[in-house]
């Protein structure tokens, strides 16, 4: 379960996300709050997954806001969801902790996806800054951020296994390059299945192409 924290001074986007959040499986709002202020306060009491962050609020920004809730918290990750597109707003919002960063009027698939992938270690962006960061980050000489990880549902485990079905591999040949036993592979493809909402071996194979996996060494 991924415990969520809801930020925005605006009620019914507040509203909105939390009833949007509430009805996905495997997510939990755990709190929310109106400013930055409250924010680092809500955040102190529920030590949530992800905190979805609102930028322009009173009393505390949202930018200062995910800098004391990231150096409280090393554990807490921050998706920042805004109408702020500017690239100093953005750099600002990375460098103070965000894993994250989404504009409102984003679809409720992305701000899901979003959630998931930061709770599981990426890093996000929406899909119309994600080329303007690439960018931004390459002017400056510096190595753009991590990619977004791909169904950050899955386990460590059962994204290495989709990779290798998604290659070509047999379960035996899962099981001997993981140094696994064949019921491991079993179970996990099994579950890769559940969390893809696939069929079957073919439609996971295709779901995991498109997201790029398929290229274990080899």
């Amino acid at each position: 379960m991924i415990r969520v924290v809801v930020v925005d001074d605006h009620q019914i986007v507040r509203d909105g996300l939390v009833a949007l959040l509430g009805a996905l499986d495997g997510i939990e709002v755990v709190g929310t709050a109106a400013d930055g202020q409250d924010a680092v306060h809500v955040v102190g009491e529920t030590r949530p997954d992800v905190v979805v962050m609102d930028i322009q609020m009173p009393r505390l920004d949202g930018i200062e806001a995910t800098r004391f809730v990231t150096g409280r918290h090393e554990d807490v990750r921050v998706v920042m969801l805004t109408m702020n597109e500017d690239d100093d707003t953005i750099l600002a919002a990375m460098r103070a902790g965000a894993s994250g960063y989404l504009l409102k009027g984003a679809g409720a698939e992305e701000v899901e996806r979003a959630i998931r992938s930061a709770a599981a270690g990426g890093v996000v962006f929406g899909a119309s800054l994600a080329a303007r960061v690439a960018e931004f980050f390459a002017r400056m000489g510096a190595p753009a951020p991590p990619e977004e990880v791909p169904f950050p549902e899955l386990s460590e485990r059962e994204r290495q296994v989709l990779d290798r079905l998604a290659a070509g591999r047999t379960n035996d040949q899962i099981a001997a390059e993981l140094y696994v036993s064949n019921k491991t592979v079993r179970n996990a493809v099994s579950s890769v299945y559940a969390k893809l909402h696939a069929s079957g071996r073919a439609e996971a194979i295709a779901k995991a192409r498109d997201a790029g996996l398929g290229r274990a060494p080899g």
